[in-house]
């Protein structure tokens, strides 16, 4: 009996040091407390279509991409960006996007769409760490004159 009672209350405290951790690790890393906007430049330098399947512009074509991320007025580096883009419909000029934008207080993951005959379109935040550990919201993406991307970040906590 009192073998059963030390396993059952060692079992209760093991439980409650891991709801702790579990606790302190989703709320001690800091994230966003108010809504916040950021805005970054992508140079698209590494760009390149690998074409799969039908010949020509298809659905299913990829584009991978690691391009360097400048400050909001484009003139001091601040990070760099990975992920990839897929044909979605060449009728519609749509591709389906999915990247990580990694920036001195965290990353921030994107997903959504880039529309070739839209100047802008806007796509979801999926997540980040660090600064952006509970990010929310939607990143605006505009096509420069200057063949850049502008992201505008618009977090919500």
């Amino acid at each position: 009996m009192r073998r059963t009672l030390m396993l059952i209350a060692l079992s209760a405290a093991a439980a409650s040091a891991l709801t702790a951790a579990a606790v302190a690790m989703g709320s001690g890393s800091g994230g966003l407390t108010a809504p916040a906007r950021i805005h970054v430049v992508e140079h698209p330098v590494t760009d390149q279509v690998i074409d799969i399947g039908a010949k020509g512009d298809s659905p299913g074509d990829q584009l991978p991409f690691s391009n360097p991320i400048f400050n909001w007025n484009n003139t001091r580096k601040v990070g760099v960006d990975q992920g990839n883009c897929v044909r979605a419909s060449t009728v519609n000029g749509r591709w389906e996007c999915m990247w990580t934008t990694f920036l001195p207080r965290g990353q921030v993951t994107v997903e959504g769409p880039y529309l070739d005959a839209k100047a802008t379109t806007q796509l979801a935040i999926t997540g980040g760490t660090g600064e952006y550990s509970n990010a929310r919201g939607w990143m605006t993406l505009h096509l420069r004159s200057d063949g850049n991307f502008d992201f505008v970040f618009h977090f919500q906590p």
